[in-house]
């Protein structure tokens, strides 16, 4: 009996090694994504299976521990190593979504801490020079005309997302004035991404500022409950809300200090701009601005897998039919699988 008990034991501790190992790999070397839109198609495609290196930008300590796929956990201190390489205008990269981190989006990394992008007439500039369009991008519907204001975009004055104004992206040690001038919709976002509070404080009621977007939330869980944690029933409010007026941000405090406490700001931590290849169905950085260099958590290398997620529900039955193959596995998604993503 013993001698049982000891073996189970023994098989017990290789199990959580070896899953302790699987989950070290995950999180610190390579993770494997699945594509569920198609906002960088042609070059990526909704249903591709990507295998993404953690390693390339700095391999992270895991900074949240809970339920996957769910915001049922706690946050933890995290470390990242040295990186090899930073993110390069044209890499693939994966990262944290900003206004809910539950997500991973993948997009193409456009512009670089410390740059200016404009699109003018759907063409990007960098620095005053056009950044070439993706071989496999893509427009799926009619352009914008230049007089429109897309109300949607992250600053609402930039124009749309075929013509966009000019924009800096953050970079490590930019110091921003503060003053009555300040466009607090373009710094605070970052002052929160940097780790920050910051509330608006009017006689008795106080909002506290998140970065997390109700309606990302909703996206996520289907449930209208959310919407009453935010202004005007609950106690959140969003940097980019239509509720607040410019002259509403002197009652701004960070870090629980009163905004005439502070001069100036400055940015903790590198910003990045990007955007999907297939421009007109893409939730990207002309929508919901910068990503915080901590949210990058790798680069997408090539597609392992892929299949037709239209016929997802039908996935494991069609597997048991080599007539089905065809519809799930086709030849224009096998050519793609193992090269490397550009």
């Amino acid at each position: 009996m013993n001698s049982i008990i000891i073996k189970t034991l023994s098989e017990i501790k290789s199990l959580v090694t070896l899953v302790l190992i699987i989950f070290l790999l995950k999180v610190t070397i390579v993770e494997a994504y699945i594509v569920p839109t198609g906002s960088m198609e042609n070059t990526i495609m909704t249903g591709d299976f990507l295998l993404g290196s953690r390693f390339n930008y700095g391999m992270r300590t895991p900074d949240w521990i809970g339920v996957p796929y769910t915001d049922k956990g706690i946050d933890i201190p995290h470390f990242r190593f040295p990186s090899f390489k930073k993110p390069d205008r044209g890499d693939i990269i994966i990262f944290k979504y900003p206004r809910d981190p539950i997500y991973k989006y993948v997009k193409r990394c456009i512009a670089l801490p410390g740059e200016e992008i404009k699109i003018n007439d759907r063409k990007v500039f960098i620095d005053g020079e056009e950044y070439p369009f993706p071989d496999n991008g893509k427009f799926i519907s009619q352009k914008l005309p230049s007089e429109y204001n897309q109300r949607e975009l992250f600053l609402p004055e930039l124009g749309n997302k075929d013509f966009l104004k000019s924009v800096r992206v953050p970079k490590k040690g930019d110091t921003f004035t503060i003053n009555d001038s300040t466009d607090w919709r373009y710094l605070l976002p970052i002052i929160l991404s940097d780790g920050h509070s910051a509330y608006l404080k009017s006689r008795d009621k106080i909002f506290q500022f998140t970065l997390i977007d109700p309606n990302d939330v909703f996206r996520r869980k289907g449930s209208r409950e959310i919407f009453s944690d935010y202004f005007p029933h609950g106690k959140f409010i969003n940097p980019w809300s239509w509720s607040i007026k410019d002259s509403d941000f002197q009652f701004l405090y960070i870090n629980e200090k009163p905004l005439t406490e502070f001069k100036s700001y400055t940015v903790k931590q590198d910003y990045y701009w990007a955007m999907g290849d297939n421009r007109d169905d893409s939730l990207d950085s002309r929508f919901w601005g910068f990503i915080p260099f901590d949210y990058i958590l790798g680069e997408a290398l090539f597609a392992y897998f892929s299949v037709d997620l239209s016929s997802w529900k039908g996935f494991a039955s069609s597997l048991l039919n080599p007539l089905e193959w065809g519809n799930l596995f086709t030849l224009e998604r096998m050519k793609r699988i193992g090269k490397i993503l550009k």
